[in-house]
């Protein structure tokens, strides 16, 4: 590899200025500027960096950030390369414990920081993670397997195939229970679609990811992976669910349905919420606390059932003052199957768009409504704006996610392209995405552990 090609995270100034050093990324070098001189082992860098600055690891431990201008001078010391890799336990398999099969889509299951170089090394084999997180030894027999490496807002209804048809293969191989890390953006979409897939479960399918990421004191990683291993292995829930904390701190991790949880904060350890319901459980001290009891049990035995039927032609879209109907008019004309509204209020939308609906309709695509409000039901026979809406065609969801219902009819579009069945499919709960009423407890966003 060429000194060119090892600098990562280096462009423009700064990178011309270490070709021309001929130093590399972990290399111990001698960095002089009018004001200073550093000593230390060049660090890899985002990608989003300048190019006016590199990063060093000094002695002490601690990374810098060194300006550099024309008149600043780099000189290598000595180079010793970084090591990705982390040491690996090996744990014999124990017939006594639960066997859990863990599918990799992306991002950073666990890690350790090489606090030598500063690089984190990511942990996926089972011995890594065994190493990285010791506790998971003490769960379950774990078994790895790695379909993807993306960003979670890369992740694709052909994806959701993968991980469910891989899934069903480790679930009817045997396996006790299916731990799925992935990416939190979009966390929610992918549980609900592998809700819709997976038929029949007889074990639990546990998504799990972390807010931050494992080289900070604050991350959550590797408590949820903990939590959610718990679930996977030892909980008697045989549906989806999403396994991430319930508080800002370390207590507790809460258990919620996979058509029923949405991120709700961008940064917070506890951004993951049960919307307009209650959770199914949680994880606290070690030991799993079901709270309701309409859920799908464990079966000792049972295969599940694989339906990958999907048309990813659909398009969610958001209601907004002063929309426009060409918007949907374009959806038409771009060959779309379905639109999902998020629509204001009870199920309402701007008058404007109201005549391309209609079109689509008249043109055999299903209009499903939802609410932005996404606590409480849409109500398209309170005011003459919903009647209109419901006069034409346009289906209504009840309590149903905006996020749930586009997975939603993604599944129903792969099975049926006739209006009738598919306002009847929308309408009917399959797997806990319409609830017959919402808790009064259901209206608190921060579900604390005291609430149960």
């Amino acid at each position: 590899m060429t000194v060119k090609e090892e600098l990562q995270g280096y462009w423009g100034f700064v990178r011309k200025k270490l070709e021309i050093a001929k130093v590399r990324i972990w290399s111990e070098i001698e960095v002089i500027t009018p004001e200073a001189t550093y000593r230390g082992i060049l660090l890899p860098r985002s990608d989003m960096g300048d190019d006016k600055h590199l990063v060093l690891k000094l002695d002490t431990g601690y990374n810098i950030g060194v300006r550099v201008t024309e008149d600043t001078k780099i000189k290598e010391l000595g180079y010793k390369p970084g090591l990705y890799a982390i040491p690996e336990i090996q744990v014999e398999f124990d017939p006594k414990k639960p066997n859990v099969s863990l599918i990799g889509t992306g991002g950073t299951v666990a890690s350790r920081l090489d606090y030598r170089t500063g690089a984190v090394i990511p942990a996926f084999t089972p011995q890594e993670l065994f190493s990285a997180v010791p506790e998971l030894a003490e769960i379950c027999n774990l078994k790895t397997k790695l379909l993807f490496e993306i960003f979670s807002e890369d992740m694709t209804p052909d994806k959701w195939i993968k991980i469910a048809e891989t899934a069903a293969k480790e679930i009817n191989s045997g396996a006790d229970g299916i731990l799925i890390p992935h990416g939190t953006d979009t966390m929610h979409f992918t549980s609900s679609a592998l809700s819709f897939m997976l038929k029949d479960l007889p074990v639990p399918v546990v998504l799990v990811g972390s807010q931050r990421s494992s080289d900070r004191p604050s991350s959550d990683a590797a408590i949820n992976l903990i939590s959610a291993a718990r679930v996977a292995a030892f909980s008697d829930i045989a549906e989806v669910v999403v396994c991430m904390h319930g508080s800002s701190s370390d207590d507790y991790n809460l258990i919620h349905r996979g058509t029923r949880v949405r991120k709700m904060h961008t940064s917070r350890r506890d951004a993951f919420r049960t919307i307009a319901d209650i959770p199914i459980g949680l994880v606290k001290d070690n030991e799993i606390k079901i709270i309701r009891k309409d859920y799908r049990k464990r079966k000792k035995k049972g295969e599940v059932k694989l339906d990958t039927q999907l048309d990813p032609r659909v398009a969610l879209i958001y209601t907004y003052p002063g929309m426009n109907g060409d918007i949907i008019h374009k959806l038409i004309d771009l060959d779309y199957h379905g639109i999902v509204l998020a629509g204001t209020g009870l199920g309402h939308c701007p008058k404007t768009i109201i005549e391309p609906l209609k079109r689509a309709v008249e043109e055999g695509i299903p209009i499903a409504m939802t609410s932005q409000c996404l606590f409480g039901f849409v109500g398209m026979n309170v005011y003459e704006r919903g009647r209109d809406l419901l006069k034409i065609g346009v289906i209504p969801c009840k309590n149903m996610l905006p996020e749930t219902a586009y997975v939603k009819l993604i599944y129903v579009l792969g099975h049926t392209k006739n209006m009738k069945e598919i306002y009847e499919q929308m309408t009917t709960n399959l797997c806990g995405e319409i609830t017959d009423r919402e808790p009064y407890s259901a209206y608190q966003i921060f579900q604390v552990g005291s609430n149960f």
